[in-house]
């Protein structure tokens, strides 16, 4: 029986081992526990902090991406770096990619902190291992530190002072381009001519000089119809002094539909704008010929598709006084009335795009609108949907603004246009939701006030004590960066006790950071460190790793022999 056993075992190790060599390309998982499992995060979270943490304050240092599919890039953009760090080692990897959510969220909210964000998330992640690893329970550490965090941003707020000024703005966003005063001059500039509710977008300009390009009115991504309609033929432009507005969503196919609002305006001896879904047909040969024999009409077609179209119709709408023509309001162009057409002190028209100034819609139904769209631009989930109904919102209530950046070489616009639009992000912040001491140090004042909170148990406390040591270590960063022991300025400062007193790295001086214009946005410091306690405590919570392992390369398939194909060659021959 023994010899039997024995025999049928061979006879399955022969059968199954063909098997086995044809699978032995499949992957599978791989699982640390406890330390171990927080350890190998740490290396990967360290690895990352300290390349994003280079870059940190005035005297911050640049980081060289490599790019397989362009040049290489050159930024002091935390977030920028951190996207672009992805480690071979999957347990290592693992810690970044938390840090790098970390950072990508920070951005999406705030649009500038994320080097903060990933400082501090490496800090407190760091002080939380090594609790757990004294027997600290992970639970109360991450319960201690959420407390300590909420303490924290009650502090910032209480702290922060609305921005009321340009100058105010110049400086958060002279700080934000790491001390490019040139940058943030020209993003006050902008912000003041658009206004608070405008938009302002960075472009790669074409010059070796920064440049901004101000839209005051509605600019309608829509052009004359007809180079015909052009009053100027060299800038292929048509210019409108107060004329009157015919908006419709219906295509104009004959001239019969025109005819009878064409007399009421000829009568009326006005100028006359058509935005139409589009002319053509005898309406628009009409139209031409009436237009060289010197009759004051433009026409365009309308702005947008689907929805969008509809939409900014009614923005139109709203912003010259006009009624829709449309046959859900059951109107017909035949039928059409002067009170039914808006008016505008000013309107160009291009081949490319139209921008009606001085519309006549009253302050009230403008606000209504603005308000509306607000409400909608606070419900939406999608960043796109936001994105187009902030740009409505900005036609509206305001203008639009473009920085083109400049510069010599294709890197150097790259390094400085990641500078504007941190900058530009910053500004935005402050305006939301006010300004606090700069150069890490309204974290490091508000670190003082978590002496005194209390919780339930040690372990707790112990989260506190984790986050308030961490609050210290931006500012230690911005000094150490600047070639200055970050230790020793952090003892002066708290030594100090006046919350408006801070380090200014650059003339590497103890200043009043008010006084001096190192500020920082409310909105910037306080989501850095609110998204850094949630994702370092949860990590600290960590017990167990789950990873995939890298898969076996299979063998390429190839028969014996195939080498003898080369002499094939000789049928060229």
């Amino acid at each position: 029986m023994h010899r039997s056993s024995k025999f049928i075992g061979h006879q399955v190790k022969q059968t199954l081992a063909p098997v086995t060599r044809g699978i032995r390309h499949y992957s599978g998982k791989d699982i640390k526990y406890g330390n171990e499992c927080r350890a190998l995060m740490l290396q990967g979270v360290e690895r990352l902090a300290q390349a994003v943490e280079t870059t940190l304050g005035p005297k911050g240092r640049n980081v060289i991406l490599d790019d397989m599919y362009g040049a290489p890039k050159i930024t002091k953009d935390g977030v920028t770096v951190a996207k672009h760090v992805e480690f071979k080692d999957r347990y290592m990897n693992l810690g970044a990619q938390l840090v790098r959510s970390v950072a990508s969220k920070t951005n999406d909210v705030a649009g500038d902190g994320t080097t903060t964000a990933t400082v501090l998330t490496r800090a407190i992640f760091a002080e939380g291992c090594k609790a757990v690893a004294a027997g600290m329970n992970p639970t109360d550490l991450r319960r201690g530190i959420m407390a300590a965090t909420d303490a924290v941003v009650s502090e910032l707020k209480a702290m922060s002072r609305s921005v009321t000024t340009t100058s105010q703005i110049a400086q958060v966003a002279t700080i934000s381009a790491n001390g490019d005063a040139e940058i943030g001059q020209l993003l006050a500039t902008a912000m003041e001519k658009v206004g608070r509710g405008g938009v302002i977008t960075v472009e790669t300009g074409k010059t070796l000089k920064d440049e901004l390009e101000v839209t005051e009115g509605m600019k309608l991504e829509s052009g004359l119809i007809s180079h015909v309609f052009a009053t100027d033929p060299k800038k292929m432009s048509a210019e409108l002094e107060d004329p009157l507005i015919l908006v419709t969503d219906k295509k104009i196919n004959t001239i019969q539909q025109l005819l009878p609002v064409l007399e009421k305006v000829m009568q009326a001896r006005r100028k006359l704008l058509i935005i139409a879904d589009n002319v053509e047909g005898d309406a628009l040969s009409t139209l031409i010929l009436n237009r060289i024999r010197g009759a004051h009409i433009v026409a365009i077609k309308s702005p947008g598709f689907g929805d969008s179209k509809k939409h900014l119709l009614q923005d139109i709408a709203v912003l010259t006084d006009a009624q829709i023509i449309t046959e859900e309001m059951n109107l017909k162009l035949e039928n059409v009335e002067i009170k039914h057409l808006g008016s505008a002190k000013k309107i160009v028209a291009t081949v490319n795009d139209t921008v009606i100034t001085g519309g006549a819609g009253s302050k009230e139904s403008i606000e209504e609108r603005c308000d509306l769209l607000r409400a909608n631009i606070e419900n939406s989930a999608s960043e796109y949907d936001k994105k187009r109904l902030q740009e409505r919102l900005a036609k509206l209530s305001g203008g639009v603004a473009v920085v083109y950046v400049g510069g010599a070489s294709e890197v150097e616009v790259g390094e400085k246009k990641d500078r504007v639009v941190d900058a530009l992000n910053a500004t935005q912040a402050a305006v939301d939701e006010g300004i606090v001491p700069g150069g890490g140090t309204a974290l490091l004042y508000a670190s003082q006030k978590l002496a005194n909170l209390k919780l339930a148990n040690f372990d707790q406390e112990i989260g506190v004590k984790i986050v308030r040591n961490a609050l210290r270590v931006p500012c230690k960063a911005i000094a150490n960066n600047a070639g200055v022991d970050g230790s020793v300025v952090v003892g002066k400062l708290l030594e100090m006790n006046d919350t408006e007193m801070g380090y200014n790295a650059q003339t590497d001086t103890y200043e009043n950071m008010y006084k001096a214009g190192i500020l920082d946005p409310t909105k910037v410091v306080r989501t850095a460190l609110v998204d850094a306690a949630g994702v370092a405590s949860l990590m600290t919570t960590t017990e167990a790793m789950v990873v995939e392992l890298p898969r076996e390369e299979k063998p390429q398939m190839g028969g014996p022999g195939m080498g003898g194909m080369g002499g094939m060659g000789g049928f060229g021959g």
